[in-house]
């Protein structure tokens, strides 16, 4: 389960939706996407930490993309903003 994965938001990415996100009148909107990129990042670290013995390597690499993708959508959502 070493492979090496384009799982991570680059900082100048995140620097990005940070900045909408401050800019962003409805602070409660901010606060909620904040809050939702937070938790969809976690989970993507979660899922490139699991050391389950029993899962297979395709089932993580799935797993891995899963979570990315979720990510990724949410990130494209602010920045359409």
């Amino acid at each position: 389960m070493s492979e090496k994965i384009e799982t991570y938001v680059d900082n100048s990415e995140i620097n990005e939706v940070m900045l909408i996100l401050e800019e962003l009148e409805d602070e409660q909107l901010a606060v909620q996407l904040l809050k939702e990129l937070n938790d969809k990042t976690r989970a993507l670290g979660v899922v490139l930490m699991n050391m389950d013995s029993s899962l297979s390597h395709d089932e993580w690499k799935k797993e891995c993309d899963k979570a990315k993708k979720e990510v990724d959508l949410l990130v494209k959502k602010i920045k359409s903003l």
